[in-house]
């Protein structure tokens, strides 16, 4: 029997959701090297974007991203969620605060309380004027981490070169329905 999970992908306008989501369709059709083809075209998403993907141990997820205009709708679809991954652009300083103020809104989410969360720092490939480590603090993640109740993973990825792909189709192998 195939479990079927959702996989909620989330965060503000231009991060990079629709590329994600693309790159990680491509590695599972086409194979690993698709990451090296050139970038799939993206636009910003007024809606929702749907990929089913078919991981190890027969299970499926679907991954639903919302688009970042959507964030007033977005607990509408927080009770079908087994996960969420919610990604930064790291590259915009100006963005990192409304971000951080949207992952808290998330997490403080009733139907969302037992999910596993996936924090993606995500355009790791693009000079910025913050480093990493000046983001997380910005955003108080050690605080966030401590005080969430879900299950809290970051990780850093690049869309657009492909590092990170991977590590994020491990995650969602690891994952339990909840």
């Amino acid at each position: 029997m195939i479990r079927i999970d959702t996989c909620l992908l989330l965060g503000a306008t231009g991060v990079g959701k629709t590329l994600l989501l693309k790159r990680l369709q491509n590695i599972l059709w086409i194979g690993y090297w698709a990451k090296l083809m050139a970038l799939p075209s993206t636009l910003p998403t007024v809606g929702t974007n749907l990929i089913d993907i078919s991981l190890k141990r027969r299970k499926k997820v679907t991954l639903r991203e919302l688009g970042g205009c959507m964030s007033s709708i977005w607990p509408s679809y927080y009770s079908d969620a087994s996960s969420v991954i919610f990604m930064v652009d790291a590259s915009n300083t100006s963005q990192v605060s409304s971000s951080c103020i949207q992952l808290l809104s998330v997490l403080a989410a009733e139907p969302l309380q037992d999910v596993s969360v996936l924090l993606i720092f995500n355009k790791r490939d693009i000079p910025c004027l913050m480093s990493l480590i000046e983001i997380k603090s910005l955003f108080r993640l050690e605080d966030i981490i401590t005080s969430a109740t879900q299950s809290i993973t970051t990780m850093e990825l690049s869309a657009s070169s492909g590092q990170g792909l991977q590590e994020v189709l491990t995650w969602l192998e690891s994952v339990t329905v909840k």
